[in-house]
């Protein structure tokens, strides 16, 4: 009798402190401290994005001084995108299988390497390898940090998601004008070493202000509400994961002409880079005001009709640019695009949240950025290789067009087949 008294008195205090850890995990959720790791979020990924907008302002410096073809020139952003694409993947299923604290030091270290290789490059070829360094070691201020964010929140998911990417647009509001200052006052050369001293410093500390553990997720009920979303679809998880994958791609190759040219293209039309430097700080500023109204959009009406109506006013915008290029009209168009697009890639991670499994964020949202950014790798440097033959950027705009419509079709395939799913159960 004592035994099973013993044995019945361990059953309640297991069920009890199993409770206390769901009223514990519960707690966590949508609390002060989440709010309060996103703000530690998206000052990292302000930090860490330093090394996707660097070296598109450096662009005509590095090009004048190497003394190399527009394409090739663009050749480092390229090489940034791939060590970027690469970063999140990796880096996304280290943040599932450790923490969140391990990729951002590894990212931290990465982007101090980095500038200070590409700072001493004797070639655009040791310069545009150093860029990979640097782009893999932003990338974990990137799909780790927001998989890791969409853990601590379940009300505001939309909202705390994309604020959490928000990071990588404040960054291009922010480090555009100062590094062409620093580029235009000190040489490119400088301003690439105190740029990775500057990162080593700041997100070391940062990071261990994320030690804290994910809270505790009810992963059957979870997994569960993903099932039944993903069941609507009628597709497997391994064709809607293609889908996504596809769309990022073709979202981002639309995307690219401009974040990736305005500066030079300014320059062409006579207006100056300090112009581009300025409209592309501006783009970059109005897409965080994307970001966050497609964070309350998605809460609203879920993450697939968020990204077609992104991917439709991104249309809009890119057919602005093809008719429109005096100093005003692309003034305007660049702030209409930031208004426009900023929404598109956070829709991806909210989408994978809503149809996957907790357990997959880090991983799975890291696959479609790195999906997302080889558009941004392949539409940068094709736009370069068009201007080049052509001599003119209209023929590359009309380009992106092409892949934006294909990114809508695919986004407008998935909404209506979950409505339809849902109009037959």
């Amino acid at each position: 009798m004592a035994a099973i008294s013993f044995v019945h008195g361990a059953h309640n205090k297991l069920l009890q402190s199993g409770s206390e850890m769901q009223m514990t995990s519960s707690s966590a959720i949508d609390s002060s401290y989440s709010w309060l790791r996103l703000g530690v979020a998206v000052l990292t990924g302000t930090i860490g994005s330093v090394g996707m907008w660097a070296v598109v302002v450096a662009l005509p410096a590095v090009q004048a001084d190497f003394g190399v073809a527009r394409a090739d020139a663009s050749l480092p952003f390229t090489f940034t995108m791939f060590g970027f694409a690469i970063g999140n993947a990796c880096l996304g299923r280290l943040a599932d299988r450790l923490s969140i604290v391990v990729p951002i030091v590894c990212g931290a270290l990465c982007l101090g390497l980095g500038y200070a290789i590409a700072g001493l490059a004797p070639s655009l070829w040791v310069y545009a390898l150093a860029h990979a360094v640097i782009g893999f070691g932003s990338a974990a201020t990137f799909a780790p940090l927001i998989a890791d964010i969409s853990h601590w929140f379940q009300r505001r998911r939309g909202i705390a998601v994309a604020l959490a990417a928000s990071g990588n647009y404040l960054a291009g509001a922010i480090w555009p004008p100062i590094v062409q200052h620093f580029v235009a006052s000190e040489g490119w050369r400088p301003t690439h070493l105190g740029i990775g001293i500057f990162c080593i410093v700041t997100m070391l500390p940062l990071a261990l202000m994320l030690r804290r553990r994910l809270p505790m997720h009810h992963d059957a009920p979870a997994s569960t509400a993903a099932a039944s979303l993903h069941a609507d679809l009628g597709i497997s998880p391994g064709t809607l994961q293609a889908l996504l994958s596809i769309a990022g791609i073709a979202c981002c190759v639309a995307m690219s002409m401009p974040q990736v040219h305005l500066v030079a293209y300014c320059g062409d039309l006579g207006y100056g880079v300090a112009r581009g430097a300025e409209m592309l700080s501006l783009m970059l500023g109005l897409g965080i005001v994307s970001r966050v109204g497609s964070g309350f959009i998605a809460d609203r009406v879920g993450g697939i009709a968020t990204l077609l109506i992104g991917s439709t006013m991104q249309a809009v915008a890119l057919f602005f640019y093809l008719w429109f290029d005096g100093l005003t009209s692309l003034y305007v168009i660049s702030a209409l695009f930031g208004l426009f697009q900023g929404g598109i890639v956070p829709s991806y991670a909210i989408i994978i949240r809503e149809y996957f499994s907790p357990k997959e964020a880090g991983t799975r949202v890291g696959v479609v950025i790195m999906a997302t950014v080889f558009g941004m790798a392949f539409g940068g440097w094709m736009s370069g290789y068009i201007f080049d033959l052509t001599g003119s950027y209209r023929a590359a705009f009309a380009h992106g067009m092409v892949w934006n419509l294909l990114n809508l079709a695919i986004a407008f395939w998935l909404l209506m087949r979950s409505g339809r799913r849902l109009a037959y159960a």
